[in-house]
């Protein structure tokens, strides 16, 4: 049976995550503005793949073999990569990127529900559903309310990221089967986002027509190539580290920790100054994620503790 706490070490790699994938909706956001969605996908996955195939060669790693394992890496690259990344590349073009940010966390909502019916050691517990509701809405106080009311957004927009929190939790209940095939971190994020390319490769050739576009600008060119070093290979290390180590809706918990990461880089870096609703978010989130990583459901602890008194 799987381990499904969070240790100090996963919450290290979740906040550190958090911060890299954080950045991801921007260098997104610049891309597609002269780049399209396909073409950034594909170049996003396959660089990705190149620097962990280096890195699997520089450290000596054996490259993962065998029909079921490629398989797996196949339906993972589907599920994980070109379905959700290919729908919030469109969806950030549409939409402002907060609350991209603010859907996106729906994405351990869905992996709860998703893992209650999937799994026998990740069930439904009052404590994931409290603590999970109480993250959402601390999101929802942090990047603003009226942001979602906003008349000027994008139906198909929000639709789309909505769609891509879907794959991603049903990718985090999917690659726990990586935990029991005896596979590194860097041999897994290898063979999805290889498995991923060869997928795009075709479909960004076709629709998008490369050959013809222009050359983009610079800030597009730094931006894929952070989206495919930092935000791929570096960030699919992280996520497959907690996931064999603690579970799908652990994993899912980094889209919470998403906006909370990007106030604090801008406040250190940008100098940006922090409000009474930027403190309420934080703490409804860190409340909320406190809950989540509890041993025991909620109505469990209490039928244990009567229980305790009653004997």
């Amino acid at each position: 049976m799987q381990k499904t706490s969070i240790g100090p070490f996963e919450w290290a790699l979740l906040i550190g995550l958090s911060i890299i994938w954080g950045g991801s909706y921007l260098f997104m956001k610049v891309a597609v503005l002269s780049v399209p969605v396909f073409t950034i996908v594909f170049s996003r996955v396959a660089l990705g793949a190149l620097v962990l195939a280096l890195v699997i060669f520089a450290l000596d790693t054996p490259f993962p073999k065998g029909l079921k394992t490629w398989t797996a890496f196949l339906g993972m690259g589907i599920i994980n990569n070109v379905i959700p990344m290919s729908l919030i590349v469109y969806g950030t073009s549409k939409i402002d990127a907060g609350l991209a940010s603010i859907i996106n966390a729906m994405t351990p909502l869905f992996a709860i529900i998703i893992a209650h019916f999937a799994t026998q050691d990740e069930r439904l517990t009052a404590n994931r559903i409290l603590g999970i509701v109480l993250g959402v809405l601390g999101v929802i106080v942090l990047i603003g309310p009226g942001l979602m009311l906003d008349s000027t957004s994008n139906l198909w927009g929000e639709l789309a990221c909505l769609a891509a929190t879907l794959s991603y939790a049903s990718a985090s209940i999917f690659g726990r089967r990586f935990a029991r095939m005896n596979l590194k971190p860097m041999q897994i994020a290898f063979g999805q986002t290889l498995s991923a390319s060869f997928v795009l490769f075709p479909i960004s050739w076709v629709i998008d027509q490369p050959w013809t576009l222009t050359m983009p600008p610079l800030d597009a060119i730094l931006s894929i190539a952070a989206l495919g070093i930092l935000c791929t290979a570096i960030g699919y290390l992280m996520y497959f580290r907690v996931l064999n180590n603690s579970g799908a809706v652990a994993v899912a918990l980094v889209t919470l920790l998403i906006p909370p990461s990007a106030l604090i880089l801008g406040i250190f870096v940008l100098g940006e100054s922090l409000s009474l609703s930027d403190l309420a978010g934080m703490g409804l989130i860190g409340l909320g994620l406190t809950i989540v990583n509890f041993k025991f459901g909620l109505f469990q602890t209490i039928k244990d503790r009567k229980s305790a008194t009653t004997s």
